[in-house]
């Protein structure tokens, strides 16, 4: 255990959120803008694109994907929030499995989920450039776009933590903005009867066209990859913890509101959406916001909708570019990771780390200029198998954690999950369930390949930098020693 671990072990639960000196992050994230994260990082191209895909394959039963599967997510979020509650740091989700499950795991998780943002923000530029051709019609490349979006992101990601806050709060308020009037206006339309759509608008489309369950049940559990993918980011709170003004109150408050956002933004919309605009419309690789509100005759709306999905990618890209930076910091400052990403500018952001992950981000513009059409597809199932990684070493840590405290080990949480350890429980074997049914898809099981491959670099590097410094806390039996880690040169 590192030095700073046994220090922040040495108070109350929560205590380790002093207003100054948050792993040297400076706490200027205010109540509104983590709730506002918490809300924009669950709305991004999995919502906005990636259901187009999955409405063709499940049709209206995706509705039912997505409600089952939000409360897999809210079980997770619970789960991270006990955790957050016992002991808030910016690390998290690596710092509980270093605490937990010892010092690979930490090193594992914290790459991984460092990988993970790297894979979504190349998704989240893809998905820019795409939503780009909308109103250029290919006239400019579409690599170009994603290359522009890169550089101003990153030039972004190197202002204050206010401002970053900032931005990510006007950003979800355009998202939540949108579907809430995607959702009234829909309303209009069924109630009213107005638009182009007026004229087949009913609720009987969730079910008159070959039922529920139009291609099998089958089908519907084959769509719970993009399912969970839209749900990746939700954990993202977590990050914030370290640059949290007052997480005790903050943190509860933005993951409590997950269930009436998965109600709202997702199976909420779909129902209205699917409801005017019968399911057999759509298609992979069109946003059904767009593409709903071109059948309704609303040409600007179509537009609007599209610079609102437009805002929502580069969003969540913005989110990553964050997120890696802190998390490449977390593990050098345990010593699993480069010295010099340790390093704060005087406005507190990890320079460094944010640098050298927007420069692998770069990879997406190379996958736009070789591969447009499928550059999509071809990221999104390596970070579903990644992100999820994170979900499950929460749920593991929760558990373990839950363990500890209830023997009178470690203090209990004030913020504790509802129907831990048997909710934990289940929400690990759902994601089991969704791992199972990626192997099975080919188009998704290239990332299963990818996964072990991940691992062995992982478990190589871990053991070529332990033998460097065999004696360094940052390798050895987490809590068996206080001595500090020191970073790798």
């Amino acid at each position: 255990m590192t030095s700073v671990q046994v220090e922040q072990h040495d108070k109350t639960p929560g205590e380790g959120a002093a207003a100054e000196g948050g792993e040297g992050y400076h706490r200027a994230l205010g109540a509104r803008q983590i709730q506002m994260i918490a809300i924009g990082g669950a709305i991004g191209t999995g919502l906005f694109l990636g259901a187009g895909k999955a409405i063709s394959k499940a049709g209206p039963s995706l509705i039912l994907a997505y409600a089952i599967a939000g409360l897999v997510i809210f079980f997770i979020m619970r789960a991270l929030g006990e955790l957050l509650m016992y002991r808030p740091v910016s690390g998290s989700f690596s710092d509980y499995a270093r605490e937990f499950l010892g010092p690979f795991w930490g090193y594992a998780t914290g790459w991984t989920y460092w990988l993970f943002w790297v894979v979504t923000g190349i998704t989240e530029v893809t998905a820019a450039a795409k939503y780009m051709s909308y109103w250029t019609h290919d006239s400019f490349p579409q690599w170009a776009y994603a290359l522009i979006f890169t550089v101003i992101l990153y030039a972004a990601n190197l202002i204050s933590v206010k401002l970053f806050g900032e931005l990510e709060f006007w950003f979800s308020m355009v998202k939540v903005t949108a579907i809430v009037g995607m959702i009234l206006i829909c309303a209009g339309i069924l109630t009213i009867g107005f638009s182009d759509a007026a004229a087949t608008a009913s609720v009987s489309n969730l079910w008159s066209d070959r039922g529920f369950f139009p291609n099998g049940i089958g089908e519907t559990l084959m769509t719970l990859q993009i399912v969970m993918f839209a749900f990746l980011a939700v954990e993202l709170v977590g990050v914030t913890a370290g640059e949290s003004k007052d997480p005790e109150k903050t943190l509860p408050k933005a993951i409590n509101t997950v269930p009436w956002r998965i109600a709202v933004f997702y199976v909420g919309a779909l129902i209205m959406i699917m409801s005017v605009i019968p399911w057999s419309n759509f298609k992979a690789g069109e946003s059904p916001f767009v593409l709903a509100f071109e059948k309704m005759g609303l040409g600007v709306g179509a537009a609007i909708v599209n610079f609102v999905v437009l805002t929502a990618a580069l969003s969540s890209c913005n989110s990553g570019m964050y997120s890696t930076g802190r998390m490449l910091r977390d593990l050098a400052l345990n010593g699993q990771g480069p010295k010099f990403f340790t390093k704060l500018t005087k406005s507190g952001t990890p320079l460094v780390g944010t640098t050298f992950s927007a420069a692998l981000m770069l990879v997406g513009v190379w996958i736009n200029y070789v591969a447009p059409g499928k550059a999509f597809d071809y990221v999104v199932s390596f970070a579903t198998i990644s992100g999820m990684w994170a979900w499950i070493m929460i749920l593991v840590c929760q558990i373990r954690y839950r363990a500890k405290a209830d023997r009178g080990e470690l203090p209990q949480s004030p913020f504790r999950a509802p129907g831990a350890p048997w909710s934990s429980w289940f929400a690990l074997l759902f994601i089991g369930m969704v791992i199972v049914m990626m192997g099975i898809d080919k188009d998704s099981r290239v990332s299963l390949y990818c996964a072990p491959l991940w691992g062995l670099i992982l478990g190589v590097s871990y053991l070529v930098l332990k033998k460097r410094n065999p004696a360094g806390a940052a390798f050895n039996k987490a809590g068996g020693s206080d001595k500090a880690a020191e970073p790798v040169a």
